[in-house]
């Protein structure tokens, strides 16, 4: 073995774990609560509107920089609550990559759930429009919880919009624009997305 590889192995791995510590700080002095361990590869973007709760429990796996990905990520993910009454809640032993994740109510993550490079997970539209067409900021009255069970995969770019639930051991094809629920054990795909059940697994 090359002694000059195993060097930058090391030294590699050595600033993945400190500049991680340091992304989780940032979350934390935020207020995001964590539960255990978690490791982010690259900065991700991280927001928390006074008096809203961010959970993430442990084993939390946050890919963010171009490499951290075997399909690259295209931006950093992004982590946010909008409102006060926001609530997001991530399970244990979930993995998201270049994910957007915003909530203005409710959007909880299921346990060992994957969220896969670029897909987008919301609880509400930013904005509103008036009587007479015109747009106006966010109205936190017209955000749907959005509940993803356990074992979840989003595949990468898909969309999960506002008032949807998705069951346990779901998937959700890439690319595809969610917007009613899907129960468990079944797959999403299309824009708009069609349901077809999932074999059962041995």
């Amino acid at each position: 073995m090359n002694p000059g590889l195993n060097l930058l192995t090391w030294c590699s791995r050595a600033i993945v774990r400190s500049t991680s510590r340091l992304w989780r700080l940032e979350a934390a002095l935020k207020g995001f609560n964590f539960g255990g361990q978690s490791l982010f590869l690259g900065r991700p973007i991280v927001s928390r509107c006074a008096g809203s709760t961010v959970r993430i429990g442990p084993g939390f796996r946050c890919y963010n920089s171009q490499r951290a990905n075997l399909m690259a990520c295209p931006q950093p993910s992004v982590i946010r609550t909008l409102a006060p009454q926001a609530n997001l809640v991530i399970g244990p032993n979930v993995a998201i990559s270049a994910a957007v994740i915003v909530a203005a109510r409710l959007i909880e993550i299921g346990s060992g759930t994957q969220i896969g490079s670029g897909a987008v997970i919301v609880d509400n539209d930013f904005h509103t429009r008036d009587a007479v067409g015109q747009w106006g900021d966010l109205d936190v009255t017209e955000a749907r919880p959005v509940r993803i069970g356990a074992r979840v995969f989003v595949g990468a770019r898909a969309m999960i919009l506002k008032g949807v639930t998705i069951g346990d051991d779901a998937v959700i094809g890439a690319g595809a624009v969610v917007t009613k629920s899907v129960p468990e054990r079944h797959l999403a795909v299309g824009n708009p997305a069609v349901l077809k059940a999932l074999g059962k697994t041995t």
